[in-house]
């Protein structure tokens, strides 16, 4: 238990209830009362690092409640001793494989008497709130009367991410205690706010430092807090009519980010704050029956599926992360100055080097506006500036624990950058690439230590694509290559274990994608219609604008890699791209690929997509070749877990998560559809869609 926590509660405690001996303690919670007779519950989750609430820890809380009943406190405080934070929400695990809503209906009818009766406790009852307070956890909360942040809490409702509402009654009691104009954002984007934002939206009535919790907490029970007051708005938005129209211009921004047919979950909440957004009881009785269908939706299972494979995808970084503390980066374009930038963030020290000023500058400034987008504090951006050295000279190599060398995709280029560097690195320092194709038995050739060189692959853009492909070969060190997986996984990214191949697993899935579309537009089907067919089937954006947003100049790179090893598995790279190319017309990067590029985004005019709709062929022809591929990775080794391949490809590419990536997609659909589809494809198109020997034992 938390020190810090355990101080607050002064030196005279008194036991409520059971005393946690053998003979029958709390197993979940701590219940003490202090001098000033006010009862502390502290919430400690048995052989767990984070508070999560399950159906077993609800049971439990309803005899504490027995006991608080019983006992009479003067005032009743909530609050975690985990370090980590007040409550995650619940325990996802239980939300796994469910299939009857009326049963799901009647589990969460459970959970909502048990918060249903602590709200109407006649006792004064304070959450203290420090770390994460999310989900169900934000909604134990709510059902206090009062609640007090510690300066850094954040709080939000991320059950959007799983396909889900909020369902402990978190619907109505936050839209009848903040703006919902306010409140109804935060649920419908699974975006979380800090402790001042908090106090601001009168979501808590006082942010404190810890030191301060026990005089807070004193005047919170006995009337000396001056506490948040709802808006005089909150009735007014909540009348019916009123509701009506905001209503409406929920379900026009939410269709912006997520169609209906694909994330169900938005619409279903608008609906019942439309519905019943004026009776909080109401509310709260068809909040259960909404999260209930809600949950049995592929879309929820198979988000909920995709939650625990990025929990299965962090174990892969294994342990440690104290043995990189010094990270040189070579080559300050778009891929190397953003690496850099990111582990500037993570607390690294971080040298960049060029051969010319004017991309590290190019690199600093978009450092500068990531840190200032996703850093809060003034001074952390500072810090973060600080640890990102410019170094022209290349010295950092000298004392660098690892270098990632992200030039252009040349295979002399990065030998000859090689030869450069290796006489001054480290014994013991690591020799990372950034390739995204080019084998590591060819990079190796000429190293005096080719042991030392590994792969480890980012996607653009760095600060939004968690994974990276972490790339071995046969004669990898071993030690090397666990502490470079471990570094994955400490500057907050996802490691993707796969053994060097061309294109090794995401790229050699994504290039037929990509290429596929472009064979498309040879047969002079528009841009705008072949991105809509791709956005039809739930990708976040289209193989086209994707290119533009790689880079032509990389797309063709590796495609033309790829075609060399892989013949007629590939679509043909078409000239005109070669030529496009050659005019430095690359994409995003350039301001001009297939698309122009303004502000940062293509412009696009919707006239092409509404006079040829996209056809469910147009669609197999881009997405079947990716599970494809995936089934063919799996079979030549190249990866080894088909959970994790799924992983990838949704943290990696942005493949559609409500399908739970193209594996899963082709199980849901049937392999027997998918190889019979890809055969039709064949025989239309050529071998490139012949399906691969792997699904013959695939499951």
């Amino acid at each position: 238990m938390d020190s810090k926590i355990m101080d607050v509660l002064g030196d005279r405690v008194l036991e409520l209830g059971p005393k946690p001996d053998d003979s029958g303690a709390y197993r979940h919670f701590k219940l003490t009362r202090d001098a000033d007779g006010v009862a502390w519950l502290l919430f400690d989750r048995a052989d767990a690092s984070a508070n999560t609430l399950s159906a077993v820890v609800l049971e439990e809380f309803d005899q504490v409640l027995n006991a608080l009943e019983a006992q009479r406190p003067t005032g009743i405080v909530v609050r975690s001793a985990k370090t980590s934070g007040f409550i995650a929400g619940a325990d996802v695990n239980e939300f796994r494989g469910a299939s009857d809503p009326l049963e799901v209906e009647t589990q969460i009818s459970r959970a909502h008497a048990v918060i249903d009766r602590f709200e109407a406790l006649k006792i004064p009852t304070v959450a203290v709130i420090h770390g994460f307070c999310l989900g169900g956890g934000l909604e134990v909360a709510l059902a206090c009367q009062m609640r007090i942040a510690i300066d850094g809490a954040r709080f939000g409702f991320p059950e959007v991410m799983l396909g889900l509402h909020p369902g402990l009654g978190g619907t109505a009691r936050f839209t009848h205690l903040v703006n919902p104009m306010q409140a109804m954002p935060m649920m419908l984007t699974g975006k979380t706010i800090d402790a001042r934002k908090a106090k601001a939206i009168g979501l808590v009535d006082a942010v404190t430092e810890e030191c301060h919790v026990r005089n807070a907490v004193r005047d919170a029970v006995f009337g000396k807090l001056k506490c948040a007051r709802p808006s005089a708005l909150i009735p007014i938005m909540n009348f019916s009519p009123v509701r009506g129209i905001l209503a409406s211009r929920m379900v026009a921004e939410a269709s912006k980010a997520a169609p209906r047919e694909h994330y169900p979950a938005p619409y279903a909440l608008i609906d019942l704050w439309e519905k019943h957004g004026g009776d909080r009881a109401a509310m709260l009785t068809a909040e259960k029956a909404s999260f209930a269908r809600l949950m049995v939706t592929p879309t929820a299972q198979n988000l909920i599926r995709v939650f625990f494979l990025r929990e299965q995808m962090k174990k892969l970084a294994g342990d440690g992360n104290g043995d990189i503390k010094h990270v040189h980066v070579i080559g300050a374009g778009a891929m190397g100055g953003d690496i850099a930038a990111w582990c500037a963030n993570q607390g690294l020290r971080v040298t960049l080097a060029d051969m010319k000023p004017e991309p590290i500058a190019g690199a600093i400034k978009r450092a500068t506006d990531l840190f200032g987008k996703i850093i809060r504090k003034r001074t952390d951006v500072r810090d973060a500036l600080d640890r990102l050295i410019p170094d022209m000279d290349g010295e950092g190599v000298r004392n660098a624990d690892l270098i990632i060398e992200a030039v252009s995709e040349k295979l002399e280029l990065k030998q000859k950058v090689y030869a450069g560097l290796e006489p001054r690195m480290k014994p013991d320092a690591i020799l990372a690439t950034n390739t995204s194709s080019i084998p590591l038995q060819d990079l190796r050739s000429t190293l005096a230590r080719p042991e030392r060189l590994l792969g480890l692959h980012f996607f653009n853009p760095v600060s939004r694509l968690q994974l990276v492909e972490v790339v071995s070969h046969d004669g990898v060190d071993a030690e090397m290559l666990r502490k470079a997986t471990a570094f994955v996984g400490a500057i907050d990214r996802l490691p993707l274990p796969v053994k060097s191949s061309p294109g090794f697993l995401v790229n050699r899935a994504l290039t037929p994608y990509m290429l596929e579309a472009m064979m498309l537009m040879e047969e002079k089907v528009d841009k705008e219609t072949i991105d809509a067919a791709a956005e039809q089937f739930g990708m976040p954006m289209g193989p086209i604008e994707l290119a533009d947003q790689v880079g032509l100049d990389i797309c063709l790179a590796v495609g033309d890699m790829l075609r060399s090893k892989f013949g007629d598995l590939l679509p043909p790279t078409p000239a005109w791209l070669r030529e496009k190319v050659n005019k430095g017309e690359l994409g995003k990067k350039t301001g001009k690929g297939f698309y122009t590029w303004r502000d940062g985004k293509a412009e696009k005019s919707s006239s092409a997509v509404a006079t040829a709709r996209p056809t469910q062929e147009m669609i197999d022809r881009l997405v079947l070749p990716m599970s494809n591929v995936c089934v063919a990775c799996l079979r030549e080794g190249i990866v080894d877990n088909p959970d994790v391949v799924d992983g990838a490809m949704i943290f990696g590419t942005g493949y559609a998560p409500f399908r739970g990536g193209p594996l899963n997609y082709a199980r849901t659909r049937g392999t027997e559809n998918i190889t019979a589809t890809l055969r039709t494809l064949a025989a239309r198109f050529g071998d490139r869609f012949a399906p691969d020997a792997g699904w013959e034992t695939f499951k």
